[in-house]
């Protein structure tokens, strides 16, 4: 008899979610030279709608960065110059290796980071406005699911079912779970309890119960995606899927149905 082979390795992506994986960060920076006039610098933040201008020389060399702050600043202390070098301040770097939840301090103080890469380049620039974008990205999903869940749960209460009924929608394979309310049912066993005739008869909906059972078979899928961490992010169909069905649903409560 052979021994069973041990499996080893494997596609397995860094855990760790890091700053260097943000679109922002691998941006080209539009920057300015020390030298440039102020005026310039200035022209280029408003045409550009930037808070923050990097002052570099070459995609390696950073002498500082120019924000309104840094204006403001000089001119109310009454500072003069010319040129940017007159206005900057000390720039905050940030190695693309670093975690994004390393980096969130430091951003949310100097309201972005520069990234640097391996090979001491420069490569992108993170803003708060970029780590606002990127947490509602990795956060709206589980709060869509959330509310899809709670809607489910109010619509169910409406038909007052019995917890016998609940228990014949469990799932066979886990039939020793103790179930005491609506609460305690997957979003599976809602599906096995909805797609019932009889079930769906009681919560008197003018609504095709095979259309709304369809929806919440993709709701379904794409929570098991996200809670087994697939490693691909929701796509743009399947976030507008949950986004269109809280909408119908928020409608359904709205018109008094649960």
């Amino acid at each position: 008899m052979t021994a069973d082979a041990i499996v080893i390795g494997g596609a397995i992506q860094d855990p760790t979610y890091r700053i260097g994986m943000l679109d922002a960060a691998n941006k080209p920076v539009v920057s300015a030279a020390p030298n440039h006039s102020i005026e310039q610098a200035v022209t280029k933040m408003l045409v550009n709608g930037f808070s923050q201008l990097p002052v570099m020389q070459n995609d390696r060399d950073v002498k500082g960065i120019l924000t309104w702050g840094s204006i403001g600043a000089r001119f109310a202390l009454g500072k003069t110059g010319q040129e940017v070098r007159h206005f900057m301040t000390s720039a905050q770097i940030i190695s693309s290796e670093k975690s994004l939840f390393e980096a969130i301090e430091l951003i949310v103080q100097h309201e972005y980071v520069l990234v640097q890469t391996p090979e001491r380049t420069i490569s992108g620039i993170v803003t708060a406005a970029d780590l606002s974008r990127q947490f509602q990205q990795l956060t709206e999903p589980f709060l869509l699911l959330r509310e899809i869940e709670q809607h489910i749960r109010k619509l169910i209460i409406v038909g007052k079912f019995t917890l016998e009924t609940f228990r014949a929608a469990c799932d066979p394979n886990d039939s020793d779970r103790e179930i005491k309310d609506v609460a305690d049912l997957t979003i599976g066993e809602y599906i096995r309890l909805l797609e019932n005739p009889t079930n769906w008869g009681r919560l008197s909906l003018c609504i095709d119960r095979a259309s709304f059972v369809e929806h919440l078979q993709t709701v379904r899928r794409i929570r098991n995606d996200i809670m087994h961490f697939d490693p691909d992010p929701l796509g743009p169909h399947d976030l507008a899927s949950l986004r269109q069905f809280v909408v119908f649903l928020q409608g359904l409560r709205e018109l008094g149905a649960f």
